[in-house]
């Protein structure tokens, strides 16, 4: 995992996680977002950084392939992950959605990976949480 710590040049970012019960923030620069596959029981990882143009997916990876998750023609197969660098602008916000099949999304940061609900202190469920950038709140 490439995450890396928040810095004091980030611009006044950070990631928020909106959920039904509220929104928890997060001062940090960089996180992996990883997951498995509810079917193929397969490991996914994607790399983002928080800018003030968006979140911006650096790069992704698969441990293998299962329907919907096949690599694009560019990956390679590095230490056993097909990896990619995908081309898309900055985004706002992503919507995770959880099916509860397969246990829940991972944000990775720091060499330590805790679950949407570790992060937001209450199951989640199969509820969506939505991903976004907000703005920092002064103390």
């Amino acid at each position: 995992m490439a995450a890396a710590s928040a810095g004091p040049d980030r611009g006044g970012v950070s990631l928020c996680f909106a959920t039904a019960a509220g929104v928890k923030a997060l001062a940090l620069s960089a996180f992996t977002l990883a997951w498995t596959h509810s079917v193929a029981k397969v490991e996914w990882q994607e790399d983002w950084q928080v800018t003030p143009a968006g979140l911006e997916l650096v790069q992704a990876r698969v441990k293998g392939t299962g329907p919907g998750m096949e690599p694009p023609p560019e990956a390679r197969l590095v230490d056993g992950w097909f990896q990619w660098r995908p081309q898309r602008p900055p985004m706002h916000e992503v919507v995770l959605g959880n099916s509860g099949a397969a246990g829940e999304w991972r944000l990775c940061h720091d060499g330590k990976c805790r679950t949407l609900s570790e992060i937001v202190g209450h199951p989640i469920g199969a509820n969506v949480t939505t991903m976004s950038i907000c703005e920092q709140q002064e103390k």
